[in-house]
């Protein structure tokens, strides 16, 4: 079990928190976090090419010349797709581009992913904050109190719209709630940044298992 610092919004040390190995000192699975990673790119993507196959084209109802005697090649449609205007053969259709992955397997990268950044010491906890009102300006002056540089994933135990619109300003981080923490994203930034109850919400109720 690791032990990090917990942070308040000015950068001073408030006491520490534990990393429970279940979550942050698993094995770690590369071809899962790869296969999870996959999925949820594929399931991002729209889907929506489309391309028109002969049948849907309009016109070519007729024969566009007889049969023989003119010296020109035979033709039975003028939307074959050998002319110009004519179907398209093979083309894209709208269609769904995931694939399922099982559960458990989500959540064994999620926990891989999380082990990644334990070990780079790339996981730091937060107190809990809020805002009046959205101000860019002082969610920027938490992350220079945090010495965050780098690209940051603030996860949230719940939506908070002040909070939500005061970072979205800032290219540099992202925010997520705790149920929407995914293998991705994690990954995708250099530093993942807990509040204290989010970390709890997430460790709620998970022994210490070590790396099973």
């Amino acid at each position: 079990m690791k032990t990090v610092p917990v942070y308040d919004t000015e950068g001073n040390k408030k006491g520490e928190a534990q990393l429970k190995d279940y979550y942050f000192g698993c094995e770690i699975n590369v071809p899962v976090m790869h296969l999870v990673v996959r999925r949820q790119l594929a399931c991002a993507r729209r889907g929506t090419a489309s391309t028109k196959p002969r049948s849907k084209v309009s016109g070519g109802g007729r024969k566009p010349w007889r049969q023989k005697g003119t010296g020109r090649a035979r033709a039975g449609s003028i939307r074959s797709p050998l002319w110009r205007g004519g179907g398209t053969v093979h083309g894209p259709q709208p269609r769904d581009h995931g694939f399922k992955v099982n559960r458990k397997v989500r959540k064994l990268a999620l926990r891989s992913a999380l082990s990644v950044r334990a070990s780079e010491d790339r996981v730091m906890v937060l107190e809990d904050f809020s805002f009046s009102e959205p101000r860019t300006k002082a969610a920027a002056a938490i992350l220079k109190a945090l010495g965050v540089e780098d690209y940051a994933l603030l996860v949230l135990a719940e939506e908070d719209e002040n909070v939500v619109k005061s970072m979205r300003n800032l290219p540099s981080v992202e925010v997520v709630r705790l149920e929407h923490l995914n293998t991705y994203d994690v990954l995708a930034n250099d530093r993942v940044i807990f509040t204290r109850s989010s970390l709890e919400k997430l460790q709620e109720g998970v022994e210490d298992e070590g790396s099973a």
